[in-house]
């Protein structure tokens, strides 16, 4: 069964590796697909980068004919301890994330938790949970779309924060008990619509 990648920067596009199969440039409230020309949809991670929901959850009803899965963040869950260095990861007040309940927009879905285990190394918001010390680099919080949104001056002032309380092991003291878990939730979530 082929994979139709859609990419909405020609960037992204670029930096795909030739094993993989090509992207078609498109966003998710205009896809570039004809109606019910594939069998589900995958998107991770996306869903609060959409300037239209309401619209991206009309087109993956059009292309889709069987199933959409989402893995996205629910709002109403925290990142955990970095929302006390860095406040505005999930969007302050209004969060960028859909809530779980908008996926209903597609037809009956389903909700499973995806804990995050201790040494996940995809690089996005909450993978180094168990491991601060990533959030100091640079480089590594440049691959995060949510410390992108976030305003510098709170990024600068929970860099030196956290910097501070992991040399002074504040930090190891007050989230000893992540330090034994193998997993963690902070909220990130599957959710498989079926597409009537």
């Amino acid at each position: 069964m082929p994979v139709v990648p859609i990419e909405p920067s020609e960037a992204m596009i670029g930096q795909r590796p030739r094993s993989l199969p090509g992207a078609i440039r498109g966003a998710a409230e205009r896809l570039p697909l004809p109606d019910k020309s594939v069998d589900g949809a995958l998107a991770v991670l996306t869903a609060h980068h959409w300037s239209d929901r309401r619209a991206a959850f009309a087109e993956i009803r059009r292309v889709v004919r069987t199933r959409a899965v989402f893995f996205t963040h629910d709002p109403d869950a925290t990142f955990g301890w970095l929302d006390e260095y860095f406040p505005g990861l999930a969007g302050g007040i209004t969060s960028r994330y859909p809530r779980l309940a908008e996926f209903e927009a597609l037809g009956r879905i389903t909700v499973e938790a995806v804990p995050l285990p201790a040494d996940c190394t995809d690089g996005f918001t909450a993978a180094y949970w168990q491991r601060p010390d990533a959030y100091l680099d640079e480089a590594i919080r440049a691959n995060m779309s949510t410390f992108a949104l976030l305003d510098d001056g709170i990024v600068t002032d929970g860099v030196a924060r956290l910097a501070r309380d992991l040399a002074d092991r504040s930090w190891h003291r007050r989230c000893a008990s992540l330090l034994s878990l193998t997993e963690y939730d902070v909220g990130y979530r599957l959710v498989v619509a079926e597409l009537p």
